[in-house]
């Protein structure tokens, strides 16, 4: 059974950064692909950012240039850097990983003040 536990939400101020990490048990080698998702009130869940297993990154057009995803299989975790952030960009953020069956983490809420 894969778990999955996001850490690194918080508040900041537009323009801010931060870091959100996902730890992942056992181990990330059975995660083909690592995804970030946010749900923000009002909306429906956005993909932001998924990495395959080869380290291919993709990303939601609203935050290219801005947020970097990278998993570390030695450490079984997978991450996102989140630079230049914005009012909308808040929302709790999600960390799936897909084995081919999805597995979701609890979320971590980010809060970006304008």
């Amino acid at each position: 059974q894969v778990q999955l536990v996001e850490s690194g939400g918080g508040m900041v101020r537009a323009g801010g950064s931060l870091r959100l990490s996902c730890a992942v048990s056992p181990n990330t080698f059975s995660i083909n692909t690592f995804g970030w998702y946010r749900l923000a009130p009002g909306k429906e869940r956005e993909m932001v950012a998924t990495i395959r297993r080869d380290g291919f990154p993709a990303y939601a057009d609203s935050v290219k240039g801005r947020f970097t995803i990278s998993r570390d299989n030695a450490k079984n975790t997978a991450s996102l850097q989140m630079n230049s952030l914005k009012p909308e960009d808040t929302a709790v953020y999600y960390c799936m990983g897909s084995t081919g069956h999805a597995y979701w983490g609890h979320g971590t809420q980010v809060t970006v003040s304008s």
